[in-house]
This record gives structure tokens, C-alpha cells and sequence, in this order.
């Protein structure tokens, strides 16, 4: 019955859950009874969390060669995003949220001309997620990437929406991994320009993002870096923004070869963790749901492993986890 209740909690809010084992299971709890089990085992699931933290991280360096570790598994890839979550005295705060995945090409249809085109796609996707810094989250992500074996993958790639805090992240746990903007945060800002530009909404504006996105997918950022900083010149008035456009584009533009990162077989959108933001909102950011930080946090990795499709793993571990 604890393990259920765990499992709903990680699902649904406690008083749906109560519900759902009244009617379902037959199992009269109420919704505090859920809570204080929630409460327990979801402290187990941090200690081990926890554990497994310190372990990845007592491993040997990142680019050091391990004795008997060949690379035996396909392309695999990571994705870091974030989700405001509201936390009681405090407000609105980021959940910092990673995504590790497998990555397999399978012919799909092209939306615009509807034929059949192999592309990359992220399979078996995983997930963890942190209230708080940069630090601690980045030990995590590298932990679920050490778990599902990262280092025996033939090539990775990292993906992010052009933060600072998710680059300087992949920089120090995944530094030999190909890195891309995603393309829809990539198109967002040229769209943006676009409206600096020429003006917000206008045809002139869908005119300029239609012309610039093709070289924008065939890695030709520094073009759009240019042109935008020529208009600046002579534009005092929108000057500040279009050169905010322009830094967004200077900044990243090694991290914008789509053409050639789809051709390799690696996906370029970053689609798996914002579904996986999500879904952490779904559960954590309903209406007027306000968390203590302890029960959100509690909470964090029973959701994740929901997510990720290894709840019975983390039971296991938990339950054998001796209390403290």
C-alpha cells in the first residue's frame, strides 16, 4: 500500500490519490495518511539519490580512459531546461530539469513537403530534476548519464536554449559531447529580430525570418550576426535590441549547424525536455498549488522516476535503504 500511495503521489495530487485507492483499490487511507507515506519514502528515494550522486561523482575523471570500458552502445544525447515551480515565502523558482537519451533514426514524414525522410529521434528518455543551483543539478544529470552507461555511447550531443548556466554545465560533465542550440529557441530569436527589424508582425518581418532561416539551418549564423549589426548602425533608435539579437547569435553559432547535425543522425530540437519541464509542471505548478520546498523536493525523484519508467528500481533501492 506504501509503494502505491508513493506512486500516485509522484502522479497526482493526495487527494486524487486518496480517491483513486478508495474507489479503485478498495483501500480506505485518506489524503493525509498519503501525504505522511509520500513524506517517509519519498525521503528514502533522496537518500538515494543522494548515494548515487556521491558515487558518480567518487568515479574516476571525466576524461579519464576506464580499463575494460569500450564503446558498445549507439548515439545517446542530454537535454537541460527549466520550469518555474511556486515555493511557499519564497515565490516563483526555477526547477532545473535534465533528460538523458538514446537517439534513433527512423524514416518520418516531412511536414512541409510530406515525404519520407530518416531523421533522429530521442528513445527511452530519462529524467532528473533540482530545486536550486547549477552545481548540484549538474551531478545529477552526470549521474543519470553515468547510470545509463554515456561513456560507452559512439557519439552524444548536448542540447540546450542558449543559457549560460546549461552550457558552462555541459562544459564541465559533458565537454566532449557535440553541443546545438535547440531550433525552435534559435528560430524565436530570429523571429524576434525579425519584429525589431521590420517591424512587429508585419509582411516585412515574415519576409526577413523566411529569408534568414534557411541560412540559419545551413549553419550560417554569422551571417544573420552581420546583417544585424549593420542595421544597428544605422537604426540608433532599435540599435540595443537588434545587437542583443545579434550577441544571441555571435554567442551560439558554433552550436547552430543543423544542416550538418541532422545529416549525422542527432536530433536538433530539445523537445524532450521541455516535455519533460512539462510534465514536472503538471504535477508540481497546477493552479494554486503553493510547495514547501521540503515536500516539493521529496517529491522531485519519485516524479523523475515515473518519468523515466524506473519507479520499481528506485522502490527497490529505497525500501532496501536502511533509515536514518
Amino acid at each position: 500500500m506504501a509503494k502505491q500511495a508513493v506512486w500516485l503521489s509522484g502522479l497526482v495530487e493526495f487527494e486524487t490519490a486518496e480517491d483513486i485507492l478508495n474507489r479503485v483499490g478498495h483501500i480506505a487511507i485518506s489524503d493525509t495518511s498519503v501525504w505522511r507515506r509520500a513524506k517517509k519514502w519519498g525521503e528514502r528515494c533522496q537518500a538515494v539519490e543522494a548515494t548515487e550522486r556521491a558515487m558518480a561523482t567518487a568515479l574516476p575523471p571525466r576524461g579519464e580512459i576506464v580499463a575494460g570500458e569500450a564503446q558498445t552502445l549507439d548515439k545517446m544525447g542530454v537535454g537541460m531546461d527549466g520550469a518555474m515551480v511556486h515555493i511557499r515565502r519564497e515565490g516563483w523558482k526555477e526547477l532545473k530539469v535534465g533528460c538523458v537519451f538514446d537517439i534513433e533514426v527512423r524514416p518520418t514524414r516531412d511536414k512541409h513537403t510530406r515525404e519520407l525522410v530518416d531523421l533522429a529521434h530521442a528513445v527511452r528518455n530519462s529524467y532528473v530534476a533540482h530545486l536550486g543551483g547549477p552545481e548540484t543539478f549538474g551531478a545529477l544529470v552526470w549521474t543519470e548519464a553515468r547510470r545509463r552507461h554515456w561513456t560507452q555511447a559512439c557519439d552524444t550531443i548536448a542540447l540546450g536554449d542558449g543559457a549560460a548556466w546549461v552550457w558552462n554545465l555541459v562544459k564541465e560533465h559533458f565537454f566532449d559531447s557535440r553541443q546545438c542550440v535547440d531550433w525552435y529557441h534559435a528560430t524565436e530569436h530570429l523571429s524576434n529580430a525579425a519584429n525589431v527589424l521590420k517591424g512587429d508582425g508585419t509582411p516585412a518581418a515574415q519576409k526577413w525570418f523566411k529569408d534568414q532561416k534557411t541560412p540559419l539551418f545551413e549553419g550560417q549564423a554569422d551571417q544573420i550576426v552581420t546583417r544585424l549589426r549593420q542595421a544597428a548602425a544605422h537604426l540608433p533608435k532599435i540599435a540595443e535590441a537588434l545587437r542583443r539579437e545579434a550577441g544571441y547569435f555571435k554567442d551560439n553559432s558554433h552550436r547552430m549547424q543543423y544542416l550538418e547535425t541532422r545529416e549525422d543522425g542527432f536530433p536538433i530540437g530539445s523537445g524532450m525536455v521541455e516535455c519533460g519541464c512539462k510534465q514536472f509542471r503538471a504535477r508540481f505548478a497546477g493552479p494554486g498549488m503553493r510547495w514547501s520546498r521540503p515536500g516539493l523536493e521529496r517529491l522531485l525523484p519519485v516524479r523523475a522516476a515515473i518519468m523515466g519508467h524506473s519507479f520499481d528500481q528506485l522502490w527497490r533501492a529505497a525500501y532496501r535503504k536502511p533509515p536514518k
